[in-house]
Order: C-alpha cells, then sequence, then structure tokens
C-alpha cells in the first residue's frame, strides 16, 4: 500500500475535488468510506456532490476557525493510500478498517482519551487511472480544542504505518527495511508536468515558426489539456533516462569513459563541483536531448535512480589521481560543448575474441552466486546492476523504442536499489557482468553473429534467474514476480528471433534451459507484430559523417550539455 502525503489550506477546493469528476472523468461514486461520528451519521455511504463537499468541508474546517489557529505549511493534511492495480479492490468495509488504524498510527485520533481528537474523513470515488484502488483521508491537523496535531517526520510515519497494516491485513507488501531496497517511483504529479512540459515546448516552436498566432494561455482549458493529454507518454522518460545512464555506468572502466559514453549516446551532462574548486566532482546530473521549442529536464543521478549516484558509481571504478584527473577533463569538456579530451575504447569496435572471454566470465559469476548467501544485499545489488546494465546497453543498441531488452532491464534494476550506500563485500564475486554491457552497445555487428547473441542471452537470463531464484529464497514474492514476467514473457520475445542456443550436451546447455523455459511460455518461437527487436538482434552499422563538422573532419558530433 503506497501513501502519498501532501498538505494544502483549501479544504473546500479539496474536498469538491474529491467528490467532482476528476482531471480525466475518472472519479465515479464519489461517498464517504469512514470518518468522524458526526460525519458517518450524516453522509453515511451516500454519493456526494459539491454541496455535500462543502458541507464536509465547512464541518471538518470548524475547530480552526473557531479557535483561529494557524498551522505553518498548511492545516489540511492529505494523503491518499492506494494499492498496487494488480492487487484488485477491497469493499469499504475493508477500507474503512485500514483509513481507522492508518488514523491512529499518525496519532490523528484522541490516543486513547489522552488528546483532543481531529476531524477527518476518508473518500472512495473509484480507481484511478491507472486502475488503482484507493481512497483519500482528508485530516484538519487543528485538534477539537485548538491544539495542533503533530506532523514531524509525517512522510516517514505514513510509510511505516502503511508496512505495518500490511503484514495486520495480508495485503501485498513493498519494499521494507528489513530488505534494505527501495526504488525510486514516478509521481503523477511527475508525469503531468512532463506531459505539460512538452505540450507547451511543442505549442511555443509552432508560434516561433509563426504556424501559431494565439498565446498558451490564450488557448481554452478543454484545449490545452487535449495538447497535454497527446503528449502523455507510457515509457516515463526519467526511467528511459535511467536506463542509459545504467548502461553507460556499468559500460565504463571508469568515470572519465562513464561521461564520454553518455555524450555518445546523446545524454546531455553537467557536473556539481565542490564549492570553490573546477577539478572536484561531487555529483553530476543529465537530460535528454530536447525536443525543437522544448527545454531540456535535469535529473540528479540520485534522482535517477538510487544506485545511479556518482558516490555509488565510483564505487566499482578504480580510484586513482590520473583516473579523478581525467574525469575532470571530460566533465568539463561536457560543460563547456567541447568533443572528448581522450576518446578511448568506446570509440573502437571490440575484438570479436572478448565475445568467448566475457562469455566464460558470465559462467564463473553465476557459478559463484550459489555460494552467495541471500543476506549478502550488497552483492546481489551489485551483480543486479550489472546485469542490468548489460540488457540496457543491449536495449539502447538495438531497440529504437523501449522494448522487451528495456523492460528486462527495468525488472532487474530495481534489485539493485538499495536505501543505504552498499559496501563492497571482502569477497565479492571476482567475475562481472560489465564485460557484457562493454561489448553490448559497442558491437556494431552483433559480435560474431546471432549465434554470439544467442549465447549471451542465455548467459545473461541465468543471471537474471539467479536473482530470481534469490528473491523466492528471500520470500520476495513481487520482485521474484516481476523478473520471472520478464525472463518468461520479455526474454522469450528476443529469444525467438535468434538460433537454438545449442544442443543437449553443449557445455552451456543449463543456461540455454533459461531460454527454452521462456520459449515454452509463449508456445515456441513466434513473431510479435510490431515488436521494436528485429528479427535477427543486429544493430545497424553506425553512420559516418559525410560532412566536415564543427571540428574537422571526421570528427563526431557532439552530444554535450547545450551552450
Amino acid at each position: 500500500m503506497m501513501p502519498n502525503v501532501v498538505r494544502g489550506e483549501r479544504m473546500g477546493g479539496l474536498m469538491v475535488y474529491l467528490t467532482g469528476k476528476g482531471r480525466r472523468n475518472e472519479h465515479t461514486e464519489p461517498h464517504l468510506v469512514a470518518g468522524d461520528s458526526a460525519m458517518m451519521a450524516w453522509h453515511d455511504d451516500n454519493e456526494l456532490g459539491r454541496d455535500d463537499a462543502l458541507a464536509i468541508a465547512r464541518h471538518l474546517d470548524r475547530p480552526r476557525r473557531a479557535h483561529d489557529v494557524e498551522v505553518k505549511g498548511g492545516h489540511v493534511w492529505h494523503c491518499s493510500l492506494s494499492l498496487r492495480a494488480e492487487e484488485g479492490q477491497l469493499t469499504d468495509d475493508k477500507w474503512r478498517e485500514l483509513a481507522e488504524s492508518f488514523v491512529a498510527k499518525m496519532g490523528f485520533d484522541d490516543a486513547e482519551g489522552t488528546k483532543a481528537p481531529t476531524r477527518w474523513v476518508a473518500v472512495r470515488h473509484g480507481l484511478s487511472s491507472n486502475g488503482n484502488d484507493h481512497v483519500h483521508l482528508v485530516v484538519n491537523l487543528v485538534r477539537e480544542d485548538g491544539t495542533k496535531a503533530s506532523i514531524h517526520n509525517d512522510h516517514v510515519r505514513a510509510q511505516k504505518a502503511c508496512r505495518e497494516l500490511e503484514a495486520e491485513h495480508g495485503l501485498q507488501r513493498l519494499e521494507g527495511d528489513e530488505r534494505d531496497r527501495a526504488s525510486r517511483g514516478y509521481d503523477p504529479a511527475e508525469r503531468e508536468a512532463d506531459a505539460r512540459r512538452r505540450a507547451r515546448g511543442k505549442f511555443e516552436g509552432a508560434r516561433r515558426a509563426g504556424t501559431e498566432k494565439r498565446t498558451w494561455w490564450g488557448l481554452d482549458t478543454a484545449e490545452r489539456n487535449a495538447l497535454i493529454n497527446a503528449q502523455r507518454r507510457d515509457d516515463e522518460p526519467r526511467w528511459a533516462l535511467a536506463r542509459t545512464v545504467r548502461a553507460c555506468a556499468t559500460a565504463s572502466a571508469d568515470e572519465a569513459e562513464f561521461v564520454r559514453r553518455m555524450r555518445r549516446q546523446g545524454v546531455l551532462v553537467r557536473a556539481r563541483y565542490a564549492e570553490g574548486r573546477q577539478d572536484v566532482i561531487t555529483g553530476y546530473s543529465v537530460a535528454a536531448k530536447p525536443e525543437p521549442g522544448e527545454r531540456p529536464i535535469w535529473y540528479g543521478g540520485g534522482h535517477l535512480a538510487r544506485d545511479l549516484t556518482l558516490p555509488r558509481l565510483r564505487a566499482e571504478w578504480p580510484d586513482t589521481a590520473e583516473g579523478a584527473m581525467s574525469a575532470a577533463a571530460e566533465w568539463t569538456a561536457a560543460k563547456r560543448g567541447r568533443r572528448p579530451v581522450s576518446p578511448g575504447r568506446e570509440m573502437r569496435e571490440p575484438d570479436p575474441a572478448l565475445w568467448r572471454e566475457v562469455g566464460a566470465d558470465l559462467e564463473r559469476l553465476r557459478e559463484q552466486l550459489r555460494s552467495v548467501p541471500i543476506e549478502d544485499r550488497d552483492t546481489w545489488a551489485r551483480v543486479a546492476r550489472q546485469t542490468s546494465g548489460a540488457f540496457a546497453a543491449w536495449s539502447a543498441r538495438v531497440e529504437e523504442t523501449p522494448g522487451p531488452l528495456a523492460a528486462t532491464s527495468d525488472a532487474l534494476a530495481r534489485t539493485a536499489e538499495l536505501r543505504r550506500r552498499p559496501v563492497r563485500p571482502e569477497r565479492a564475486p571476482k567475475a562481472s557482468a560489465s564485460g557484457a554491457a562493454m561489448l553490448l552497445i559497442s558491437a556494431a555487428k552483433g559480435g560474431r553473429g546471432a549465434v554470439a547473441q544467442a549465447v549471451m542471452l542465455r548467459q545473461l537470463a541465468n543471471l537474471a534467474k539467479a536473482i530470481y531464484d534469490m528473491h523466492r529464497a528471500d520470500q520476495d514474492a513481487r520482485r521474484a514476480a516481476q523478473i520471472e514476467r520478464a525472463i518468461r514473457g520479455d526474454l522469450a520475445t528476443v529469444s525467438a528471433r535468434l538460433p537454438d542456443p545449442g544442443p543437449v550436451g553443449h557445455p552451456d546447455t543449463k543456461a540455454a534451459e533459461v531460454v527454452r523455459t521462456a520459449r515454452q511460455a509463449q508456445g515456441g518461437p513466434q513473431r510479435t507484430p510490431g515488436s521494436p527487436v528485429p528479427n535477427r538482434i543486429e544493430p545497424q552499422r553506425p553512420r559516418t559523417a559525410t560532412a566536415a563538422g564543427r571540428y574537422g573532419p571526421g570528427a563526431e558530433r557532439d552530444h554535450g550539455v547545450e551552450r
């Protein structure tokens, strides 16, 4: 169960919205499921209208008005409690139990007679636009006697209360402190803001081109909303950017190469420097190259994902003075829009012999994981990050739009995100999946062809299967189910377009079983109409520039920060 806490001052406006049609007419049959006794006696479970909403708001607001109390930041405490779409729907009675328990755990009740209670209600108005069953709790933070309810650490307390309610009521559990994992979610407001930026950017571009004479605010509300809705994307831009950054980080041998690879992938990058220094980098931000008329939207590494902060990425690279100087030079070149200072292996086609070496490394890693306990979350997070990065690198090379390889990368990436900064274990597996990421993001022909790719797929699928087994053993059913769907669904789409991984008796037969199982889940090799994955998972040759660029003949276009 996911809580989302916000605060404000307009009780009437909030209640009118909750009982209205919603932003996209998604609200149906708004009614109360819980609240103080007076509210439930008056309205029970009757469908609410605007007049009812305003009457409820006046009732809730009465203690604040009577005692003339002001609450810094707003006295209206609003929290939605939401289930995942796959969890189905609860009854009104169950939501009443959950709401009453949640209010008590947050300390908004009378604390068994030791405090004056607050006035609150819980509103239910159908499923969200994404199919999530949910309720909205609205609380007046001014108690009946004029004192203020405590909201200290209310976001943390709300998360803790939800984890307790999940255990008490048998709901599907989110990541908890006991597993130390937590992935970055996507707030509906962030989706709305992304769509609004893109819509307005395109509109302003049309104005500059002379094809549109009106101003953005000169459009009527319905027309503006239509333009915004047209820009909503199924693939959230922040997650797509995180995939690219993770692919580049996994494929890189040091920080300088990481910067060059991001620029090579068309990502805008900028460093955050230590105060008063130009040679000490403490963090970074990235942005996707915007469409004409739009502005870039910058995200810090930690906002993309917990495992993509610069300190966590640096833990995988050599820590040397020379490396720090090289990285600072590349960050500075990106800042000034100049070409890379010291182009490296990212500019060269990998030696085909590396495919065999990387394959052997992946096999060793799979064997070493058999002796890693499930409690060693740092090691499992490291392996998940590398495997996710390898699939992300493959996706970046061959999928024009995010497809099954990207989906598999996303499923594995969630295991890589730990709440705390991981400590590299002393007995961590020496083998690594980073070599696979380097090959997959760099190879112009897919190495030695489709057979080599099939071998690589089964080895990476084996690592995904190992992570799946770890989650099963850890009784983390949700994570295990996500990875299982990736193996049986997304990877089956890819494996159906590649040669058979090998006959019975082949040294890699055990790894091949993962891919065969994925194929069987789809009833054999099938071709999905419209799939972005080509019949042969082989990227095209990179285009060769025919005109002299900004830096002279043969120079690549710089994808660094726009000046």
